[in-house]
C-alpha cells in the first residue's frame, strides 16, 4: 500500500491541472503503469471514504508532502513519531467506528421492539412463546417437518422497511437444507407449516443473526420472511 501511495500521490503532486494531458496506453508497459495507478486511486478512494464516515479529515496537501519528503528521505518525523502518530490515527478510527456501531445497534433494537409490538396486534399474527410472529397465509395439509429434517422451500427475505435481501423465488429455484441448520427463527417457524402451506414469519433479531453485520442485515435487525413449505425430502433423495 506504501509504494502504490506514493506512486500515486507523487504523480499527483508534480502534475498541475492545467497540464494534464490525454492518457497515451499504446505500450503494455504504459497499460501496466497506468492500472497501477487506477487500482491504487481506487483503494484510496475507499481509505479515504472510511475516514470521512467517522469524520476524520486529512489535509491531503500534507497527505502530498509527506509522499514527497518520504522519497528525498527528508521527513520531519522521527520513525518512532511516525509509529506513535499511526496509531493513534488508528485508534481513534477504530473507536469511532465501535460508538457508531453501538449507537446503530441501539437504535435497530428500539425500532425492532416498535415494529414487533404493532406487528402482534395484527389481525392473524401469532406470536409463539420464543417472540416468533407468523401468519398463515395458505394452509396445507402435508406432514410436518422435524429440526433433523431437509426441507425444500420458495421464500423471499426482507427487512421491515420492505428492502429484499434474499429470494429463492428470484432464482426461480426452491431452497434445499437440513432445518437445524438455519437461523433459530426458521428452525422454529417451518416446524409449524404442513407441507403446501405457506407462513409470513416476522423474526426477532435474537432468532435471527443478532448482532452479526450481514451487509444488508445490520446488527439486532427483525427480519421477515414469507416461506413456502414445499417437501420434506426423504434421505435416499438428498
Amino acid at each position: 500500500m506504501s509504494l502504490i501511495a506514493v506512486t500515486v500521490m507523487t504523480l499527483a503532486a508534480c502534475q498541475k491541472e492545467t497540464e494534464v494531458k490525454p492518457v497515451q496506453l499504446d505500450t503494455d508497459g504504459a497499460k501496466q503503469a497506468y492500472s497501477l495507478g487506477v487500482s491504487a486511486g481506487r483503494y484510496l478512494g475507499v481509505a479515504q471514504d472510511e475516514y470521512g464516515k467517522i469524520g476524520v479529515t486529512l489535509d491531503q496537501q500534507l497527505v502530498l508532502r509527506g509522499v514527497q519528503d518520504a522519497i528525498a528521505d527528508k521527513v520531519a518525523l522521527t520513525d518512532e513519531e511516525l509509529q506513535t502518530v499511526m496509531q493513534s490515527l488508528d485508534q481513534q478510527y477504530q473507536e469511532k467506528k465501535m460508538a457508531m456501531l453501538e449507537a446503530e445497534m441501539a437504535e435497530n433494537i428500539a425500532a425492532g421492539k416498535a415494529f414487533l409490538a404493532e406487528n402482534a396486534t395484527k389481525e392473524g399474527v401469532t406470536v409463539t412463546e420464543s417472540g416468533l410472529q407468523y401468519e398463515v397465509l395458505e394452509q396445507g395439509d402435508g406432514a410436518k417437518p422435524t429440526a433433523e429434517d431437509v426441507v425444500k422451500v420458495h421464500y423471499s427475505g426482507t427487512l421491515t422497511d420492505g428492502t429484499k435481501f434474499d429470494s429463492s423465488y428470484d432464482r426461480a429455484e426452491p431452497a434445499q437444507f437440513p432445518l437445524n441448520r438455519v437461523i433459530v427463527g426458521w428452525t422454529e417457524g417451518v416446524q409449524l407449516m404442513n407441507v403446501g402451506s405457506k407462513y409470513k414469519f416476522t423474526i426477532p433479531s435474537d432468532l435471527a443473526y443478532g448482532e452479526q453485520d450481514k451487509g444488508v442485515i445490520k446488527p439486532n435487525s427483525v427480519l421477515v420472511f414469507e416461506v413456502e413449505l414445499l417437501d420434506i425430502v426423504k434421505p435416499d433423495a438428498k
